[in-house]
């Protein structure tokens, strides 16, 4: 028989050359009889035209086609129901003598397929450009059994679920380690090969595995062993009397099958989850979807300290697309746009050059950016082979020996892992790629294509990619793109050797600041990028870096630690970039977090556009725009003098505003802190406390309501204390709290355990800003409370503060700086005192009350708005989506107001425009500050 490689080639040619038919009834004839020839069967040796058949009712009618016992075929022309079809194909069936009567149903109007098995009565529904992807389902016709009809199965989650079942039930049963790593990868494998064409007949590794193992499992475990030394073995050196299923297997190589693996011990249980993973429909999971698998199996604990996050397709796309993609398909387009000149020799040597590009993913995990970076490179291949034949008239093998024709190959491809399990699956999951593209060229021009055994392996190294040397893994000369998603970890949660790791790739000194792992990264592929000499290797640029980081690295403090290193260390430039947005997964467990996407160049190679992607909505598609430079805070710095102005914490405000105060923070373990009713119960003991409970109000209370008290004791005379018990209690347990504690400095404020760390107790009105706030509101709620209200230290405190200060702080324009400098928790805004407050630019003359006394009238009537709606929280009336009219309005009325006092007319048309201004004026204020 044919093998399905060769049945998906001729199903594809069978839908181009019906594509456009007539498709009159009259076709049917002449559509069936190529139809069955997709598979290698000529139709009259097993099927009947126009077969006459009596009708339970005595009435008469005809077959269109049948096989008996097997297929029974209506066909309609285009446009007609298939549901009167379906029911007079049932007026057939119920006619048809029980020893003929036919297992398959077929309904057919020549664009769409109805295949129905009656007797596990699973339908699947098809359009005739899919029947490449769906000619399994006809197995039958060839003579093959079929467990069930496959219609397009759930991909990707369900496959890793599916894989992550059978490893937790081998886990629990023994066996573990590296053997069962390695034994996962191979299942994936023959399970992938099962059903994508790579074995050649369809289900053969199903087959073996439920037909030829016992229904207990004892024996299931052996029979994969020995298939493995199958699948390692040339035909040639096989033995004779190896057993006739096995032998049938073919070989495979690739050093997939070539270690020993110790042999798993299966119960029917274990057998049944394998057999379940082998009836899914694996020809239809992407490749990339192994890092899932990956994740779905690893512990929480190693994910974060590895600070791995499995990568969606679209975010990786995200990637690679501005970095070599986009530029690629812009070539190929404008040559298949020519029309003079020696086009097809363009595009001969343009494929020619796409086979010597090198790709490499220093931290590549299980491979998921080397994966759709090949995937989206054949198929760039694929359109240019076709317009090479378009442009000649050639068939494809006319064009050149087909084995040559894909120039691409797996060994292009380098990347780095720490561990060895997921170093397997990347190598393994490119070669699953490499087939399903193999099988899309082989569809595309008409004749099979399999790259079985494998020849050429991927280049993945099992190595700390910190530590080893990239030059000599591959050197920057022949590398083309640096990219991929390395490890996130914050500063705080990194552990002594990475954080050591950090301090001396970046040269910091001390304690090396606080830069996120992902920095690492950055430095590492900035200095490889340095080393390349454009004089040789490919001769055309040094290679190009992309990255996904974390999005702390373009906001708040690290800016100004990281950004340095990367313009005047390593003289690159940002090349591309897209904002703040939400980081996708596909894994059993998805991580969640806040993300960029970063493309370097070195300065005399970056492009004169720039895209700049920005999201509207975090979990959105972005907007792109292009500018000719990106500053370090991912902003248009086309406009600007110096765009590569950082800004840098401040101690004190340099702006001439008052210094913001941070609230009180007690670090007493909890003790003096009560809720509503934890305060009642203490006061029912102890009434006489009562005017030592004051309310307590953090960014939480202060944003969404509720009440907290906290016990402040700072003046209490001993005497009344004495007659406290359960406060004594309390200020024993904070003591004890602080003396337990690690830190020197809390050690040190156990001998005054009636203080707190940080005392503020304001005697008048006080501004509060929230320290943290979410990313959706325009504004961030500022406003005053009153003594004895105690402000905590998530809360930012301005004393003795004015409406014009009020107003400033509530602005557009305080917003957009807020938006580009301040750190992030997650994608919230995080308030800084020393780069937010300290640093923010003020109106010239703001100082000056008659200047500053143009803010009073607008900023007390967003005071007014507020007040008109007294049973609403701030957050609910700063809800972009709930924000009350009036509110919304006297905040537009104010914006324009501290408008004017920034520039006067013309009005500022955009953030970008106002972000450009202040950075303007950061610039003369520090110029006048620092040399």
């Amino acid at each position: 028989m044919l093998s399905w490689n060769e049945i998906r080639v001729r199903a594809a040619q069978f839908a181009a050359d019906w594509a456009d038919a007539s498709y009159e009834k009259g076709e049917t004839q002449t559509f069936y009889n190529e139809f069955f020839e997709v598979f290698g069967k000529r139709r009259r040796d097993v099927a009947r035209y126009e077969e006459h058949i009596r009708k339970l009712d005595n009435t008469h009618g005809f077959i269109d086609l049948f096989w008996p016992g097997l297929l029974l075929v209506e066909q309609k022309s285009p446009g007609r129901s298939l549901v009167a079809a379906a029911e007079q194909a049932g007026t057939y069936f119920d006619a048809i003598s029980e020893r003929e009567r036919p297992r398959y149903q077929l309904l057919c109007d020549f664009k769409m397929f109805e295949l129905l098995d009656r007797d596990t009565r699973e339908e699947v529904r098809f359009s005739l450009a899919d029947l490449p992807d769906q000619v399994e389902n006809f197995a039958f016709i060839v003579g093959q059994r079929r467990r069930a009809l496959r219609e397009e199965d759930p991909v990707n989650i369900e496959a890793s679920e599916l894989m992550g079942r059978l490893h937790d039930a081998l886990d629990e049963s023994g066996y573990r380690g590296e053997d069962l790593e390695r034994f996962l990868v191979r299942m994936v494998f023959c399970m992938f090969a099962d059903d994508s064409g790579i074995f050649p007949r369809q289900d053969m590794f199903l087959y073996l595995v439920e037909d030829r193992t016992s229904v207990d499992g004892a024996d299931l475990g052996l029979w994969l062993t020995r298939l493995f030394e199958v699948l390692n073995t040339p035909t040639k050196r096989r033995q004779l009397k190896l057993d006739e299923d096995l032998a049938k297997f073919p070989y495979v190589n690739g050093e997939l099958f070539a270690e020993r693996l110790s042999t798993p011990d299966f119960d029917a249980e274990m057998r049944t989850a394998l057999v379940d993973a082998c009836r899914f429909n694996w020809s239809k999971t992407s490749p990339a979807i192994f890092g899932a698998l990956f994740q779905s199996v690893m512990e929480p604990i190693e994910r974060r300290s590895q600070g791995a996050h499995y990568t969606t397709e679209q975010n990786i796309l995200r990637v690679i697309e501005p970095l070599f993609l986009d530029d690629l398909r812009a070539e190929f387009d404008a040559l298949a746009a020519k029309h003079s000149g020696d086009v097809v020799a363009e595009l001969y040597r343009f494929r020619d050059r796409l086979g010597e590009l090198r790709f490499f993913d220093p931290g590549c995990g299980c491979g998921n950016f080397l994966i759709i970076a090949y995937r989206e490179l054949r198929l760039l291949e694929i359109d240019i082979l076709d317009e090479i034949a378009a442009r000649t008239r050639l068939s494809a093998q006319q064009i050149m020996p087909f084995e040559v024709k894909s120039v691409i190959d797996v060994d292009q491809f380098h990347g780095i892992e720490i561990s060895e399990f997921p170093a397997r699956i990347a190598a393994t999951s490119l070669w699953m790629m490499d087939h399903l593209m193999n099988r899309e060229l082989a569809n595309t021009f008409g004749e099979p294509y399999v790259r079985i055994p494998l020849e050429k392996s991927p280049h993945i190294e099992v190595g700390d990619a910190l530590e080893l040397d990239w030059t000599a893994f591959l050197p920057p000369t022949e590398c083309s793109y640096v990219f991929g998603n390395p490890p996130f970890i914050g500063a705080k949660y990194q552990s002594t050797e990475q954080r050591a790791q950090v301090r001396r790739i970046a040269q910091l000194g001390g304690s090396g600041g606080t830069l996120d792992y992902v920095t690492a990264w950055f430095i590492r592929a900035a200095e490889y990028v340095r080393q390349a000499d454009t004089g040789t290797g490919l001769g055309q640029r040094p290679p190009r870096i992309g990255f996904v980081a974390t999005n702390s690295i373009t906001q708040g403090e690290q800016v100004a630690q990281f950004w340095p290193i990367i313009f005047e260390r390593s003289n690159l430039e940002i090349s591309y970039a897209h904002r703040t947005f939400a980081w996708g997964s596909d894994a059993r467990g998805k991580a969640h977090v806040h993300v960029t996407i970063l493309g370097l160049d070195p300065a005399e190679h970056t492009p004169p556009d720039r895209p700049l992607y920005t999201y509207t909505d975090i979990n959105g598609e972005p907007l792109v725009g292009t500018c000719k430079i990106i500053t370090p805070y991912l902003l248009d710095g086309t406009r600007l003098k110096n765009p590569h102005r950082l800004v840098e914490e401040e101690s004190r405000p340099i702006n001439g505003l008052r210094r913001l105060l941070t609230g009180s923070q007690p670090i007493d373990g909890g003790h003096y802190i009560f809720k509503s009713e934890q305060r009642a119960n203490f006061l029912n003991k102890e009434p006489a406390a009562e005017p030592f409970m004051l309310p307590y109000v953090g960014a939480r209370e202060y944003l969404q309501g509720g009440d907290r008290w906290i016990l402040a004791l700072h003046e209490v005379p001993p005497n009344v204390l004495s007659n406290l018990p359960l406060v004594q209690e309390r200020i024993k347990a904070v003591r004890e709290y602080r003396q337990a504690s690690q830190r020197t400095s809390t050690r040190q404020l156990a001998q005054t355990p009636r203080e707190w760390q940080i005392n503020l107790l304001p005697m008048h009105p006080f501004l509060v800003l929230p320290e943290v706030s979410s990313e959706r509101r325009s504004y961030v709620p500022i406003g005053w409370l009153e003594p004895p209200t105690i402000p905590s230290n998530l809360l930012k405190v301005l004393m003795d503060a004015s409406l014009a200060e009020f107003g400033l702080l509530c602005s557009a324009m305080h917003m957009a700086w807020v938006r580009a400098v301040a750190g992030r928790m997650k994608s919230d805004y995080r308030y800084s005192v020393g780069v937010v407050y300290n640093t923010f630019p003020v109106p010239q003359g703001f100082s000056d009350s008659s200047t500053s006394a143009k803010l009073d009238a607008p900023a007390q009537a967003v005071l007014d708005a507020r007040t008109a709606h007294p049973d609403a929280t701030l957050a609910e009336i700063y809800d972009p989506d709930l924000m009350p009219t009036d509110l919304r309005k006297a905040h537009r009325d104010l914006d324009r107001a501290v408008d004017r006092l920034y520039r006067g007319r013309p009005a500022f048309k955009s953030e970008s425009e106002r972000l450009q201004h202040l950075f303007g004026l950061y610039e003369q204020m520090t110029g006048t500050l620092r040399p």
